[in-house]
């Protein structure tokens, strides 16, 4: 099966990397089945029914369709199964008699978790959130920086979880030459990607060495940083305002690189003075983001950590948007970005709806525009900008807002 001129480190890494990847893949070519399950608690911010939206278009994304959704109230997930006997007995009944090819779960799993649903529940795979986030995350990386970064991500999260992947890693090795000091098979393999690891992050630093050079010869000129919840319009704006053309797509994390583009922003009052800045397209986030995630992208995030504005883009015609401005918020704060200069651009009002007297609502709140800016806009310190950037609509008022922001800047600097 393997090259027989394959060093063993790497022979152990590429099966671990290969029993991995088959968690996540079928060599069958027909769309996979999937279901959701979440657990409702009291401590939630967030509807159960619109976290399970969201899993639902992480799986679209993945390339697989949602059958049917299973939610259970609990005070908390089930140690053992995540969620309850009865539940998990419902759970498996379903995926046999449908024959489902994945079930997903809204939270992260603990590795014990993930056994003891295999033991009830077998032939089909199980994943959480983080695995689905990283399987998008491994096909939408396209630069070194983006594939080594997910790499990284997913060595970090495999190592927990070796056991139980291969029913042979109990055992000792045996064979000639192979009567070693007693080293378990897991252990070599823990060992291997931990090795992995550490070359990963060494060679992460080079790349960032490279990143950090680039960023300082900007030094002297404005930088502007679109940031936001996935799939909000973040790259549509990009497009509109540098004129360039980077990948839109109605997905979840199409945009993982952070792509920087000159722009040039004209006096909106007609006269001859213009400020010239670098725009910078981020990676999106979402809530319940893995956290080694955020550690493993900070390299990219750092265009957010290092700009002079920050535009926070919101997809104002979600109902949920409140609650994906405080997930965005505490990934910048996380990052050490929380206290940049703000411009909040509420996207996507095409998806308003229209009364008789042709006044705009504001996504499900009932309020206009105006309303809108008095009330819950006037609680927040940045100010704000309403656009559509499919219909190009109040773009130049977008532009007229950074300038003055950047103007300010300038004077004061």
């Amino acid at each position: 099966m393997y090259d027989i001129e394959m060093p063993s480190s790497d022979l152990i890494l590429h099966r671990i990397i290969l029993e991995f990847a088959h968690t996540l893949h079928t060599n069958d070519i027909k769309i996979e089945t999937a279901i959701l399950v979440g657990v409702n608690t009291p401590k939630q911010t967030m509807p159960i029914e619109e976290t399970l939206d969201e899993l639902e278009q992480l799986v679209y994304t993945s390339g697989a369709v949602t059958k049917k959704r299973f939610i259970q109230n609990l005070e908390h997930p089930q140690p053992k199964t995540y969620v309850g006997k009865g539940k998990l007995e419902e759970i498996k009944l379903y995926v046999e008699k449908n024959k489902i090819d994945l079930i997903i779960f809204d939270d992260e799993l603990t590795p014990a978790q993930v056994r003891n649903i295999e033991t009830e529940i077998e032939n089909t795979k199980i994943l959480s959130r983080t695995h689905l986030i990283l399987d998008i995350f491994a096909n939408n990386a396209k630069t070194a920086q983006a594939k080594t970064q997910v790499e990284l991500a997913q060595s970090i999260f495999m190592l927990p979880r070796l056991t139980g992947m291969w029913t042979h890693l109990s055992k000792q090795k045996g064979g000639i030459g192979m009567k070693g000091p007693g080293e378990k098979e897991i252990e070599t393999d823990r060992r291997v990607l931990r090795d992995k690891i550490s070359l990963l992050k060494t060679r992460l630093t080079e790349i960032e060495k490279v990143g950090f050079t680039q960023r300082k010869s900007r030094d002297g000129v404005f930088r502007c940083a679109l940031v936001g919840y996935t799939n909000v319009g973040k790259s549509t704006i990009m497009n509109l305002m540098s004129r360039s053309d980077v990948l839109v797509e109605n997905k979840l994390f199409a945009t993982l690189d952070a792509t920087v583009r000159k722009v040039v922003i004209p006096n909106p009052d007609g006269m001859g003075d213009m400020i010239p800045l670098l725009l910078s397209d981020t990676v999106g986030f979402i809530r319940k983001l893995p956290t080694l995630l955020i550690e493993s992208f900070k390299s990219t995030l750092a265009e957010a950590m290092e700009t002079d504005l920050l535009i926070h883009v919101v997809d104002i015609s979600n109902t949920a948007f409140e609650q994906q401005m405080m997930s965005v918020k505490e990934i910048l704060h996380e990052i050490g970005a929380g206290s940049k200069p703000e411009l909040i651009v509420f996207n996507k009002v095409d998806a308003f709806h229209e009364s008789d007297d042709d006044d705009f609502f504001v996504g499900s709140t009932g309020m206009t525009i105006e309303q809108f800016e008095k009330s819950w806009i006037a609680k927040e310190i940045a100010p704000a900008v309403f656009i559509s950037a499919h219909n190009n609509w109040n773009i130049e008022k977008l532009r007229a807002t950074i300038f003055e922001m950047l103007s300010q800047q300038k004077m004061a600097r």
